[in-house]
């Protein structure tokens, strides 16, 4: 049998709960979902996911979002109207 090793990971109280709450309801805990994760890593030597870097225009609203800046809209009908979909 191949011995285990300890991962510690960091991460809000919030994002824990609402994870651990979502993967139970799929029949996985978080040490298997992390252990999923890490085993696609080193299969596909990749993350199994994209991941992007933002461009200009999301970087700045994200900074703004982060001071509690920008456009809030009520509803999602409201957005669409205002991005003109």
């Amino acid at each position: 049998m191949m011995s285990t090793t300890m991962i510690h990971v960091r991460v809000d109280e919030k994002t824990k709960q609402r994870a651990t709450k979502t993967l139970a309801a799929m029949g996985i805990s978080v040490s298997d979902a992390v252990r999923m994760l890490l085993v696609r890593v080193v299969a596909e030597k990749a993350l199994p996911f994209e991941v992007k870097v933002p461009n200009a225009t999301t970087v700045k609203a994200m900074r703004a979002a982060d001071k509690g800046q920008g456009k809030r809209q009520k509803s999602g009908d409201t957005l669409f109207k205002d991005l003109g979909i």
